[in-house]
């Protein structure tokens, strides 16, 4: 609720200094018309480019992550947390997952993650990192529980790409670094 209230009113505060600004410059007559117009082209471009319907999409929580086995149990306020993960596929599919991955870099952000990235190995071709970054333990926690459904049919496609016997490799990390002083 606090992000709500930065992203508003840093909104207003800033369309205010704008608005101002041109009003200082052109008189406010001129600014109320500019105004107008620019709400009138807002309305015009919010019909031409609506959000996508969820209509169809299964929005209901999966619940399919599997238990996790750890070595240290990290506190729920600790952090960042840096999840990677290791997949292995034919090179002669690469652009078609890196595709299917974009999807899933949607899915990471939406539920809490605030940096995602893709990587190949320069060495071996069949080898790419996923890897992403959550805030705390805590909101990653929280990832797994804002995964629908829907986000993961779109896993398990984007996974589908994964060769081998063995599924992708998943590793959690927690920033070690802990300034003196600080336990």
């Amino acid at each position: 609720m606090a992000m709500f209230g930065i992203v508003f009113f840093g909104g207003m505060a800033t369309g205010s200094i704008l608005w101002g600004a041109i009003a200082s410059f052109t008189g406010i007559p001129v600014t109320l018309v500019s105004a107008g117009l620019a709400l009138g082209s807002g309305l015009v471009l919010a019909a031409r480019y609506r959000f996508r319907p969820s209509e169809g999409l299964d929005l209901r929580p999966s619940m399919h992550w599997p238990q996790q086995e750890l070595a240290i149990e990290p506190g729920l306020d600790q952090g960042p947390v840096l999840v990677s993960i290791e997949y292995r596929v034919d090179p002669a599919r690469a652009r078609e997952f890196t595709r299917a991955m974009r999807a899933v870099r949607r899915i990471r952000l939406r539920t809490g993650g605030f940096e995602w990235g893709l990587f190949r190995d320069t060495k071996d071709e069949r080898r790419f990192v996923e890897y992403f970054l959550a805030n705390s333990w805590l909101e990653h926690l929280r990832q797994h529980e804002r995964f629908t459904v829907a986000d993961h049919e779109i896993h398990t496609m984007a996974r589908s790409f994964h060769v081998g016997d063995t599924p992708p490799v998943v590793s959690h990390m927690v920033y070690a670094y802990r300034p003196e002083g600080r336990t």
